[in-house]
């Protein structure tokens, strides 16, 4: 299984190179379309699979301010957001605070962002993770330097070219191994008079050995109010690596794909079971790892299934401490996120559930209407179902319950194919 990362997104500074008097709000605050730089940063690193927490260090002051911006984040997001925490005086400070609440996090890795670069892509991220996965101390996104660079002299002195050969411009996210970075940052606070602007520098310093990867022009940080114009721009031009935020209709997705999910639980101990995301009350509870909610399991088994992408153990093992009770709504959102990365949507959604008891009638269009909040269809295109087993096999004895799911999918046709 691939290992797994944090995110740090730095979002403590006050901007004011963006000084604006009709707009005193730090910049990662300032909006974009509808939504807050930061907002739009949050959904472009919490969509990735391999990013499972998230912590955002923020000013003491912009409280208020973060809990409007994460209103906005994508479901796929909120559920890696952890609490945020206050930044110190300087960017190395604000680090190592974010890192401090990580330090407990089962994650190997952990990547390091400044909230201003709202256009960080998929790819960039891979990149990165690539190089630490091939055992890099730390990975820098960056780009080659393309423009002449001019030295400033006095106004008696000509200006002095330098060569640019070999000179790259540090971009982020810029990625450790988590306890190695930790360390390091552990190490620097101890020392008087160092105060590094850049993770990697700080790093070097430690003795760790960082790679440059390539990073993208268009993964600029907004600085000025010439930036945020840029950044309008690009965004017109660019779903910001979100793609349900504009979904493509369902008329235009001619390659249909269906997949089939199946699931049993085991009755144990309790007064209720989770159902499609429903509570429903009843003399056990289904016993599992997780919230043990066998109809969103086998749901997101056949979402997967039906892209091709493994199955709901692959990506989730029983295994993992960090599901241990965990809401399976985030396994299905986590499925719908992989199927929009390759520009698909769930267009319906079938499911049985077999049992004895509990009693399914009196739940069915509850439970109809939480699996169709959580996979952002209309509940017209979910249908849920019930039978028992006629006394026979487990379900007959009352032992538990077993869940059987159809997704249609709908992707565009792949050329390549």
């Amino acid at each position: 299984m691939a290992k797994t990362a944090a995110v740090i997104v730095v979002a403590a500074g006050r901007g004011t190179r963006l000084a604006d008097p009709l707009d005193t709000k730090p910049k990662q605050y300032r909006r974009l379309s509808g939504k807050t730089v930061l907002t739009h940063t949050l959904n472009a690193l919490g969509n990735h699979p391999r990013i499972s927490d998230m912590v955002t260090v923020i000013h003491a002051d912009d409280g208020a301010l973060y809990e409007q911006a994460i209103e906005q984040v994508k479901q796929s997001g909120r559920t890696k957001l952890l609490e945020p925490v206050h930044g110190g005086t300087t960017r190395q400070d604000s680090v190592l605070a974010g890192l401090r609440a990580l330090s407990r996090s089962e994650c190997d890795y952990v990547l390091i962002h400044d909230a201003a670069r709202p256009f960080v892509s998929h790819e960039i991220v891979d990149r990165v993770l690539g190089d630490l996965d091939q055992g890099a101390d730390g990975a820098l996104a960056a780009v080659p330097i393309a423009d002449t660079i001019k030295k400033e002299t006095t106004r008696s002195e000509t200006l002095k070219t330098i060569d640019r050969t070999g000179l790259w411009a540090a971009q982020t996210p810029q990625g450790f191994p988590l306890s190695r970075i930790l360390e390091a940052h552990e190490a620097a606070a101890l020392s008087p008079n160092l105060d590094f602007t850049d993770d990697t520098g700080l790093a070097e310093w430690h003795g760790m050995t960082v790679v440059l990867s390539e990073g993208d022009p268009s993964n600029f940080k907004i600085t000025t109010a010439s930036d945020m114009k840029r950044a309008e721009t690009q965004l017109k031009q660019s779903t910001m690596t979100d793609a349900t935020d504009h979904p493509v209709r369902l008329s235009e997705l001619a390659d249909i794909r269906t997949g089939i999910g199946y699931d049993v639980h085991a009755f144990e101990e309790g007064d209720a079971v989770v159902l499609g995301g429903c509570s429903i009350p009843h003399t056990h509870k289904l016993k599992g790892h997780s919230d043990a909610d066998v109809v969103l399991h086998a749901i997101t088994d056949a979402t997967l299934g039906a892209i091709g992408d493994g199955d709901i153990g692959q990506h989730f093992p029983p295994s993992d401490p960090r599901w241990k009770g965990a809401s399976s709504d985030q396994f299905q959102r986590y499925a719908i996120q992989r199927l929009a990365d390759r520009n698909g949507r769930i267009s319906h959604i079938d499911v049985t559930i077999v049992c004895e008891a509990p009693k399914i009638g009196p739940h069915r269009e509850n439970i109809r209407d939480a699996i169709a909040s959580i996979c952002e269809l209309p509940t017209s295109r979910v249908s849920v179902k019930a039978t028992t087993s006629e006394k026979l096999g487990f379900t007959g004895r009352k032992e538990g319950i077993a869940a059987l799911a159809n997704v249609t999918v709908r992707l565009p046709f792949d050329d390549n194919e």
